[in-house]
């Protein structure tokens, strides 16, 4: 009875005792929170409370070790200190001892007490007594060493030698030091190739109150170490001596760690510590390293143990926590399916009916509803008329649901007026299908209808645009005609087409094989049943480039630039458009523009002849002053007879040669001026550069400039006319000379170079020719300004010389160019170079660069 009793009792206590009452509000708040979440929630609560219990253990667990272990570090660190302390203690004992019997020396040799036969036997006993004393020495205020005893391991060479002075540095700055302070002063020399590092200690003597020297105490580091370490020291830490840079002196020390181990969680410091040796002071530090003895609580095997079952344990509530949220999704993706289906239904935009096989509605979409304006209640179970029908399209629309319900559907629907709620109409298209079951079998019809409104708007758009593009095309200067490929069929003529050519496809194809491109298959109305274009790629012609030639054609008396483009008509058919346009007014002016042209080339020669006319004069009067000479000496000697036949004939022939090389300059000077119809023909290169050399001499000359010049061996021949190229050379030399000339260049540096190379451009072969001087060069900001007509940065220039050039040389398909030759940073001349492209001849022969 009391045990049933037991639930109510402290349930009761609960609600009756006053001290826990403030902790019912907290309770049912979380009850009521917990009752509020959703069950993937609760269960996510639920698996993880025990995962954070795990983990809260498993941090309890690591902090507990790691205070026992910076408590075990604390320890060891305080046991280290106190050892070095008491090392330092003994040492420091150890050297005070030692420094008071040498005092004690000190004062019998300022008291004359002590000569220098008693200072050896008594310097000879403290080194035997303390391995650690290496050398005493008595050392006078000049430096001179009295008397000195070292310890017998010593070497020969590092005994003091009576009478020596000590060496420049060698404990110099002490010994001063010493002599200044008048107190005991202690110094570390440092090891050098012969002896190892000393503690040296300076007890200066006195002579009533005068500096008369001091008494040099040298100490082993190591024998410190040795003898003044005490050995239960020595047996747990790793003891070191170390001078004020931390370098090692003596004793030994414990290799440093790898980084790498220094970040992991369980490594500890090194422990280790480090003080002064007193009376010394900073210049000598003894630490002590302590030896791992152990691998601390981080390395036992209780602490792994735990943290392998906690491991353990948070895995299994994962993988649990993973079955259970794998259990979840796929829950979820079946709910978001079943959504998802219900949501397609209701947002796609095709209405959706179905009638069952009396013709009766079962099922309406959204889309349905929201085209009629009529909602699923209203629609589903009513029986024809059904609302949404006209008034006057009833019995057209009865006959047609009585041929849906037998059967008799249209695959590509039926167009019909459907009305809305508020009696508005609209297009619409209906396609029915049979309504089949699971089972197969069929249970009614299911109709979908489409809003067609927009659509026949657009259509009637479309109808105006195409109306209103022809006319476009029709008023357009330019004939346009499209034809399929391999028929005499015509799709597309405008309003200039016809005005040429009437509606026949004649004008088409003659335009056409006109401007060579591909024509119609020849005979082809007998090939009715063959695809002259079989195997063509015909899907990538229409996304060719658009093909162009200019043709004459008497029958128009016109020049017309035919372009054309394969294209896709719109029957699927591969076509091709043809657009001609009428360019006879630019041919008559780019005819003008080439006379224009060769005026000017005319022009140009005559320009440069005509700033040459002096020097050819004076080129000429060489010869005909020697013609003059020659005949007025034969003459006189005639007269006089004394002249012999060979004479005679001697100096007719010298007369001779000066007036054929007058007749060479004048022919050669005629021959460049003479205006001439461009004439290509098959050259020389070889010859257009000696005839360009020749007429450049006298200028070059008439400067005091010396021309180089190199043509590569077996060049082939270009196709050019070689008077144009000879001006070009010509007018390139004279600008190199003038150049040289206003640079004011020494005798040595007076030169032009001309150069014909073999050159490949764009891997084809071409003839390259180069001319550069020794002039000051062109400023780089006109650089790109040199080839504009009427251009020029000569003060008496016209600026059509390089415009000419370059005219002349893009005539011939080639390319000119110019730069600046760069010594570091100045400018030592420049560069005019062109090209040619062979001709057919020469690209048979062949070329190797």
């Amino acid at each position: 009875m009391q045990a049933s009793h037991l639930p109510y009792t402290l349930d009761m206590a609960l609600t009756i005792s006053p001290k826990p009452s403030h902790k019912l509000p907290l309770l049912t708040q979380f009850r009521r929170w917990w009752r509020g979440q959703a069950p993937h929630r609760q269960d996510r609560f639920a698996m993880l409370a025990p995962l954070a219990a795990v983990l809260l253990f498993l941090a309890a667990i690591i902090a507990s070790f790691g205070y026992l272990r910076l408590e075990e570090i604390d320890r060891e660190q305080e046991a280290v200190k106190r050892d070095v302390e008491y090392a330092q203690q003994r040492l420091r004992l150890r050297l005070l001892e030692r420094q008071e019997q040498l005092m004690r020396i000190a004062r019998e040799i300022s008291n004359k007490d002590l000569d220098v036969q008693e200072f050896k036997v008594r310097a000879e006993s403290m080194i035997s007594q303390y391995p650690e004393l290496q050398r005493v020495s008595w050392i006078d205020e000049r430096r001179r060493i009295k008397a000195s005893r070292g310890n017998p391991s010593l070497s020969q060479a590092q005994l003091r030698i009576e009478g020596d002075v000590l060496q420049v540095g060698d404990t110099e700055s002490n010994f001063g030091l010493a002599r200044d302070l008048l107190q005991p002063v202690y110094a570390q020399r440092a090891a050098n190739g012969t002896s190892a590092p000393f503690l040296q200690l300076h007890i200066p003597l006195s002579d009533k109150a005068r500096f008369a020297g001091v008494v040099l105490a040298e100490y082993s580091i190591d024998g410190l170490y040795r003898y003044g370490v005490p050995t239960e020291v020595t047996a747990r830490y790793a003891v070191s001596f170390l001078d004020a840079e931390g370098n090692r002196l003596a004793g030994t020390t414990i290799p440093a760690r790898n980084p790498a181990t220094n970040l992991l969680p369980w490594a500890s410091p090194a422990n280790e510590y480090e003080v002064p040796v007193s009376p010394v002071g900073n210049g000598l530090m003894i630490r002590a390293q302590a030896y791992r003895t152990s691998l601390g609580v981080i390395g036992s095997g209780l602490f792994w143990l735990v943290g392998a079952l906690s491991a353990m344990t948070a895995w299994m509530l994962i993988g649990n926590w993973r079955h259970t949220r794998r259990r979840q999704q796929a829950q979820q993706a079946l709910v978001a399916e079943t959504n998802f289906r219900r949501a397609m239904e209701n947002s796609i935009l095709t209405g959706m009916r179905a009638l069952d096989l009396q013709g009766r509605i079962t099922y309406v979409n959204a889309a349905f509803c929201q085209m009629t304006g009529w909602s699923e209640s209203e629609l589903v179970g009513r029986t024809a008329p059904f609302p949404y029908w006209p008034d006057a399209d009833r019995e057209a629309l009865t006959a047609r649901l009585e041929d849906e319900l037998a059967g008799r559907t249209t695959p590509g629907g039926i167009q019909v007026r459907v009305k809305r709620k508020d009696n508005s109409l609209f297009d619409a298209r209906l396609y029915v299908s049979p309504l089949i079951d699971a089972k197969g079998a069929q249970t009614g019809w299911m109709t979908s209808m489409t809003d067609i409104t927009e659509p026949n708007r657009i259509r009637e758009q479309l109808s105006a645009s195409y109306e209103r593009f022809t006319t476009v095309l029709d008023a357009l200067d330019a004939s346009i005609s499209v034809a399929p490929l391999g028929t005499d069929e015509l799709l597309f003529a405008n309003k200039m087409y016809q005005l040429w050519f009437d509606q026949k496809t004649r004008g088409h194809l003659q335009l056409v094989a006109r401007a060579g491109l591909p024509p119609a298959p020849p005979g082809n109305e007998s090939l009715d049943n063959v695809d002259y274009f079989v195997g063509l790629p015909t899907t990538a012609l229409p996304d060719s480039e658009t093909e162009s030639a200019e043709i004459y054609l008497a029958d128009l008396d016109k020049w017309l630039e035919v372009r054309t483009r394969y294209l896709t008509w719109v029957d699927g058919r591969l076509a091709q458009m043809v657009i001609a346009t009428d360019i006879t007014s630019r041919r008559l002016a780019e005819e003008q523009a080439a006379a224009q042209a060769e005026r000017a080339q005319d022009a140009s020669r005559l320009i440069t002849m005509g700033e040459m006319a002096s020097t050819v004069a004076h080129e000429l009067n060489q010869p005909l002053t020697a013609i003059n000479n020659y005949c007025n000496g034969m003459l006189s000697r005639i007269k006089a007879k004394q002249i012999s036949e060979g004479d005679l004939l001697s100096a007719l022939e010298k007369t001779a040669h000066q007036a054929h090389r007058a007749g060479q300059i004048i022919h050669r000077i005629r021959a460049f001026v003479k205006r001439s119809e461009p004439n290509r023909s098959v050259a020389e290169v070889s010859v257009m550069v000696e005839e360009a050399i020749e007429l450049s001499e006298i200028e070059l000359r008439r400067r005091n400039v010396r021309l180089t010049h190199y043509v590569a061996a077996r060049l082939p021949a270009l196709h050019a006319d070689p008077i144009l190229i000879e001006q070009v050379l010509i007018n390139l030399i004279k600008n190199a000379a003038e150049s040289v000339d206003l640079a004011q260049r020494p005798t040595a540096q007076r030169s032009v170079e001309l150069q014909v190379l073999p050159k490949q451009v764009d891997n084809k072969p071409v003839i390259e020719f180069t001319v550069t001087d020794t002039g000051t060069g062109i400023d780089p900001d006109v650089l790109d300004r040199v080839y504009e007509a009427f251009y020029s940065t000569k003060s008496t220039g016209m600026g059509i010389g390089l415009n000419l050039c370059r005219s002349i040389v893009e005539s011939h398909q080639g390319r000119m160019s110019a730069e600046n030759i760069y010594n570091g940073s100045e400018v030592t001349g420049c560069s005019f170079s062109f090209w040619l492209p062979l001709s057919e001849s020469g690209l048979k022969a062949g070329i190797q660069p």
